[in-house]
């Protein structure tokens, strides 16, 4: 488990990786042009949909979101589950 958090809080470490994630936390799920359109023009970034999508390698293996193919578009999905587990043991 120990594994695990030290991913989760390195994908965390992260400015872009954390807008990322409250993006996908508003809608659930975005397409990678979908969540590209969001980062460019509601946050002002200038990041290209191949930077994001090494920011989503780090946030998937944190288990933070999830990949799927739904027709001919990739569907990123915000998993929270891991966030619920993470400070387990020191928040009671």
């Amino acid at each position: 488990m120990n594994g695990d958090k030290d991913a989760i809080f390195k994908a965390l470490s992260d400015s872009t990786r954390r807008l990322m994630l409250d993006e996908l936390s508003d809608r659930n799920e975005l397409t990678l042009y979908e969540l590209t359109a969001r980062l460019i023009m509601k946050h002002e970034l200038s990041i290209s949909r191949q930077a994001i999508a090494k920011h989503l390698a780090a946030l998937e293996e944190a288990g933070l979101v999830k990949t799927e193919k739904k027709g001919k578009y990739r569907v990123i999905i915000f998993n929270n589950e891991p966030l619920k587990h993470l400070l387990e043991g020191w928040v009671k």
